[in-house]
């Protein structure tokens, strides 16, 4: 059996040409038919919000205030299948779309097979850049998270049993609420706070992404924001379960950051889910189809805990 590659050879990036990183992080052109899959995303969340017996749109968690209030809203499916007078445990889903794209409501259909699993599920919004910067992101999903559990009981989640998942740059944003040390944010916010995540083609290194001039031109990350912000580089607040996955057929950098966080949190990583024939795009397909891979090893924590 051949060793596996260390942390620091995961780390060290494997190009110094920003040409590389152009084509490696730009899934449009590495998938030309990325618009069928995106209207699918589109076409299968309006059937799910159609066919909900219940849900909440729009609330907002953040300060009326802000002036990206507007933005700071999420959609809320409640679980219909569960034990009576038992709070169900919440899966906090939360986009791709490179912090600058994409919309909670083109992933209603994260929401189709859970909540008839016993599972409620919130999809979050959160602003885009250029307008604000990623940190600002980060700092509204924290936010949103922190609001979710103090509203456990009016919306009749279990806050106990709060867990994560995320594609592409919302991988990132599950590691990055893994690593949040939730007493700071709160005096009321318990430590393991987060229960447990999946992250999708997720993003751990966002050196890559400032390297990349078709990111970078809206992203503007600079090296400070890149250690602060890149969770392969920070310490997990808990050893909550990271699910990981990862499209056979992604670009080799999607690999590498994969490899990358199993290396850096191994206390922390499970079941890395295997996706055979998955590009960028279809990389989500399971979430919507019940029985499948990424929905059992949802399940299969969430059940865990």
């Amino acid at each position: 059996m051949s060793a596996q590659p260390s942390l620091a050879s995961l780390a060290e990036l494997p190009s110094q040409d920003p040409a590389f990183y152009a084509r490696a992080y730009n899934n449009r052109a590495l998938v030309p038919d990325n618009a069928v899959h995106m209207a699918r995303w589109a076409a299968d969340s309006a059937l799910v919000r159609a066919a909900a017996m219940s849900f909440f749109e729009d609330l907002a968690y953040g300060d009326p205030a802000s002036p990206h209030a507007d933005a700071e809203r999420l959609d809320y499916f409640p679980a219909t299948l569960r034990p009576a007078g038992s709070p169900a445990p919440l899966l906090i889903f939360l986009h791709g779309g490179y912090y600058r794209a994409l919309d909670k409501r083109d992933h209603s259909f994260v929401a189709g097979v859970l909540p008839r699993r016993g599972v409620s599920v919130a999809l979050i919004n959160y602003s885009l850049c250029p307008a604000v910067t990623v940190e600002a992101i980060v700092r509204q999903v924290v936010q949103s998270v922190a609001w979710l559990y103090r509203q456990a009981d009016a919306l009749g989640h279990d806050r106990h049993r709060i867990f994560l998942a995320g594609h592409s740059v919302g991988g990132h944003l599950v590691a990055m609420l893994m690593a949040a040390l939730w007493p700071q944010v709160g005096a009321d916010l318990p430590a393991d706070l987060i229960k447990g995540g999946l992250s999708i083609s997720g993003l751990y290194d966002l050196e890559p992404l400032r390297r990349a001039d078709f990111l970078q031109a809206d992203l503007k990350l600079t090296e400070a924001d890149v250690a602060r912000l890149s969770p392969a580089f920070l310490q997990p607040a808990t050893r909550a379960p990271l699910i990981t996955a990862v499209g056979e057929i992604e670009s080799s950098e999607y690999h590498r950051q994969n490899a990358l966080i199993r290396a850096a949190w191994p206390d922390n990583a499970r079941e890395d889910v295997p996706l055979p024939g998955r590009h960028h795009f279809n990389a989500m397909d399971d979430l919507a189809h019940d029985g499948s891979p990424l929905i059992r090893a949802l399940l299969a924590m969430i059940g865990g805990v």
